[in-house]
């Protein structure tokens, strides 16, 4: 079959994987960092500095000029550019990318999904539909700042002249496949079902824009958003000025790509039931395959199609690996002595509970949030107590929302950064109850990759399930597999509802359980 690309478009990087589905093997990886390859930008993690708080936008242009150096260096490389057969990409989610009818950006900057600046414009949606009910009825998800109808909405409300000369509303892996397909010279202008879903714009179950919520925006929004097409096609090919560029064959198809938690459930194998992956990075995901659509009257749980014409539940926490970059950064740790420091502290912290929401959280909708630490007295501030505090802390948190889900995990599997941490592995599995895996590799630029294999194989020569393409490129690092510890899954369950009867306390509403006693149950198991 030849060679397929997948790309990976996230907050802070931009990945590239080649693999060869003829002999089952990833034959490139590189990346670029936008903070160190392309300090021009003057980013942070990827984001612009200095914009004020709570707003995270990042420039569309930097993305582009780190593509074309993944290219750039590629064509360096011994890849046979010309045998890739597809290229697919991923794109960090919810980011609103506006074009003018020239193909300018009529925006110069991108909002992206941890951009907390548009709550009010939540709230006005959310009451100009009739409240949270009617909203999720209208788009199967409730209004949050990371989806994109409330970044459109600030823009129209805040910017109408940047509004006014916007042609397309792009999602970021839309605007590198119109960049892909010629850009400027005839660059194609479409969505797909995924990624589409979490803009809290487009019902993933009914499969169609909410006019309610469109007509409280602009009234001419929908002339803006592109057309929706299936998300295992291919929207066209790679254009002729990166064939001539770089020495793409003409043939080289780009898929019509998805969201990073789409791909992020392709590249760990996660397209059966049964499977949940946690991607701990920047945010925190956990989501799983459905062959129902679930739809979550709170809205808590983001109601998503996946990329496989099947559907993908979602909880995203915004707080995850900020504590622990934290804590490495105020104590001068590196990755190993964290894992040691952690492990001198029994599971459960001595009742020692951390509630991470350090910049306003999203799930649960605390927007404005702070983070709280209760049961520690004044002598307790110190390394040990506040490692263990930030591990459990941000995976209870991420569970707290897990349990809303109608999905007992059969196996976890973990992608992201903080995967292959002996610590983190073996405490997601004690408190989710369940055998947690890392996966290898980069999750959603892999499944990128695999995607466009399959699209390919299914379009040119014959139907074949995506398991099948998938399997022989998912490694498991066994050696870090981690089987719930009886002990401390029982101290767990205690702190688990510690946890949610805190979070509910603080958020004001009436708690399931008396935290203090709770506690005091705790410290003498």
């Amino acid at each position: 079959m030849g060679l397929f690309a997948g790309l990976d478009c996230s907050t802070q990087s931009f990945k590239l994987v080649v693999l060869d589905n003829d002999k089952k093997e990833v034959v490139y990886t590189d990346l670029i960092n936008y903070d160190r390859d392309l300090p021009q930008y003057n980013t942070e993690n990827g984001v612009i500095k200095g914009l004020g708080e709570g707003v995270s936008e990042s420039d569309p242009n930097m993305w582009i000029e780190a593509l074309n150096l993944l290219f750039t260096r590629l064509k360096k490389s011994n890849v046979p550019i010309a045998d890739i057969k597809a290229i697919s990409v991923s794109g960090q989610q919810h980011g609103l990318v506006c074009l003018d009818g020239e193909g300018n950006l009529s925006r110069e900057r991108s909002k992206l999904w941890n951009d907390f600046s548009t709550q009010e414009e939540c709230d006005l949606l959310t009451e100009a539909v009739g409240g949270l009910a009617n909203m999720v009825e209208e788009v199967g998800n409730s209004q949050r700042t990371g989806y994109t109808a409330a970044k459109i909405y600030h823009l129209v409300r805040h910017e109408p002249d940047k509004y006014a000369k916007t042609e397309t509303l792009f999602l970021v892996h839309n605007f590198i496949n119109w960049y892909l397909t010629g850009g400027k010279n005839g660059g194609v202008r479409v969505m797909e079902e995924g990624d589409t879903s979490g803009m809290a714009l487009w019902h993933p179950r009914k499969q169609t824009w909410s006019e309610k919520v469109m007509s409280a925006i602009a009234s001419d929004l929908k002339e803006k958003l592109p057309e929706v097409k299936q998300a295992d096609e291919f929207i066209g090919k790679i254009s002729p000025e990166l064939i001539r560029k770089y020495g793409f064959s003409a043939e080289c198809i780009i898929d019509a790509g998805s969201g990073d938690n789409m791909y992020g459930a392709v590249g760990t194998g996660n397209v059966t039931p049964g499977i949940v992956t946690i991607s701990l990075g920047t945010s925190g995901t956990a989501y799983t395959f459905l062959e129902q659509p679930y739809i979550d009257p709170d809205g808590d749980i983001g109601a998503f199609c996946d990329s496989t014409g099947h559907y993908l539940p979602l909880l995203c926490v915004s707080n995850l690996a900020n504590g622990y970059n934290a804590i490495l950064r105020n104590y001068n740790l590196d990755h190993a002595q964290f894992n040691e420091i952690v492990k001198q502290t029994p599971a459960g912290n001595g009742g020692r509970l951390l509630i991470p929401w350090f910049g306003g959280e999203r799930t649960p909708d605390v927007p404005l949030a702070a983070p709280v630490y209760f049961g520690f007295r004044l002598d307790d501030f110190t390394v040990r107590y506040l490692s263990r505090g930030v591990v459990e802390g941000h995976i209870l948190n991420l569970y707290d929302g897990f349990k809303r889900l109608p999905v007992k995990p059969q196996e976890i599997r973990l992608t992201g950064g903080l995967s292959h941490s002996e610590v983190w592995c073996q405490t997601i599995a004690d408190i989710f109850e369940a055998e947690t895996v890392p996966v290898e590799g980069e999750g959603a630029a892999m499944g990128a990759a695999l995607h466009a294999a399959w699209v390919f194989q299914k379009t040119f020569q014959k139907e074949v399930e995506l398991q099948e393409i998938v399997e022989p490129f998912v490694k498991l690092r066994e050696d870090r597999r981690s089987r719930p510890i009886d002990e401390n899954v029982k101290k767990y369950q205690l702190l688990k509802k510690m946890f949610a009867s805190l979070s509910q306390s603080l958020r004001g509403f009436q708690a399931d359980d008396d935290v203090f006693a709770l506690r005091n149950q705790l410290i003498k198991e």
